[in-house]
């Protein structure tokens, strides 16, 4: 018994040394300067690759998203009847063919029709950037009575959707008069609708396609802008209008390409407008595009729906070129616009 006793004991004292030392040595390592920097270098390397690896997730998942659909429209579109009836084919086609786009152009009446839309788009967009420029500044830079209610408005322009107020716009225009003048002088009032008119008197009047946004960019920006530019312009001289136009619209170029860009692109995909106010198809292409798949029908006497979607497919590609290549084009202003802005979400 005493042996066992004797050997039991330096065992339980061999324990408790080594436990002492392995405290010391961890409270030695942790006062240790040069491994504390490494620990939080360690630590920051970590973290930054976990950071980095979500954002790469994130990047291809929204790319997937987004690109995904176009690129399988544009893949289509060069797919023979052979590789859409072949299981085997997914994005690479192995007969690609150029006859879903001489057939789209041809029924499209492509190349009048994207001139004809151009110049709808841009006309609406000088229009708009003069008009809401101008009334972004008088709310950055005036006062006037009602000016909160007013921008209030404004606010409410942007939050509001269209289709709450598309019967009474469709009633305005169906029956257009301006203080009963109109009446009194033809006897009724005239309908303006089946013409681009509506859109251009909207437009003209401050209350177009996104035009709430395009006021509330300029102001943010102008308000941006410091008031010495202008108080220098005065000093030598220049009139508001001089001021305007010669100094302060040149300093708001990045905001101006901005809501160019916007203002082209939704116009010329703008499809709601255009059908509330029926317009033409030869004058907005985004609108023929809808009917493509059944004039290729009728006329080719093609019946079988996934063939049609392949003319389909190439006539958006079509439609898509004029915006990309504005967008190629002016990217960088868009860009710095962007960011100059204040444009968030």
């Amino acid at each position: 018994m005493a042996k066992t006793s004797k050997a039991v004991k330096p065992a339980k004292e061999k324990k408790t040394f080594s436990i002492r030392n392995l405290k010391e040595q961890y409270h030695s390592f942790k006062t240790d300067t040069q491994f504390a920097n490494d620990r939080k270098r360690w630590s920051s390397n970590v973290k930054g690759f976990i950071i980095g690896l979500l954002k790469f997730l994130l990047i291809v998942g929204v790319s997937y998203v987004i690109l995904g659909p176009v690129l399988g429209i544009i893949s289509k579109s060069f797919f023979s009847n052979a590789d859409n009836y072949n299981p085997m084919v997914y994005m690479i086609p192995q007969e690609p063919t150029l006859e879903r786009y001489t057939k789209a152009i041809a029924h499209l009446d492509y190349w009048k029709v994207v001139c004809n839309s151009l110049i709808y788009t841009v006309s609406l967009m000088l229009i708009q950037v003069f008009i809401c420029s101008m009334v972004g500044y008088g709310f950055a830079r005036y006062k006037f009575p009602l000016k909160g209610l007013l921008f209030g408005c404004v606010v409410v322009m942007i939050v509001i959707p269209t289709h709450t107020i598309m019967l009474p716009l469709y009633m305005t225009f169906a029956n257009f008069d301006v203080l009963g003048i109109i009446k009194l002088i033809r006897g009724a009032p005239v309908n303006i609708l089946s013409t681009p008119i509506p859109l251009y008197i909207m437009t003209a009047f401050g209350c177009g396609l996104r035009s709430g946004l395009y006021i509330y960019i300029f102001n943010q920006f102008f308000r941006g802008l410091p008031k010495e530019i202008e108080e220098a312009a005065f000093v030598d001289g220049a009139g508001t209008w001089y001021t305007y136009f010669r100094i302060m619209l040149v300093n708001a170029m990045p905001s101006v390409i901005t809501v160019a860009i916007f203002s082209l692109v939704w116009q010329y995909n703008d499809t709601f407008y255009t059908k509330l106010f029926l317009i033409s198809d030869d004058v907005v292409i985004s609108k023929k595009i809808a009917s493509l798949a059944a004039n290729i029908a009728n006329a080719e006497k093609i019946y079988d729906p996934s063939i049609q979607q392949l003319y389909t497919n190439a006539g958006i590609v079509l439609v898509m070129l004029p915006v990309l290549i504005i967008y190629i084009v002016l990217q960088k202003y868009f860009i710095e616009g962007v960011e100059r802005s204040g444009i968030v979400g």
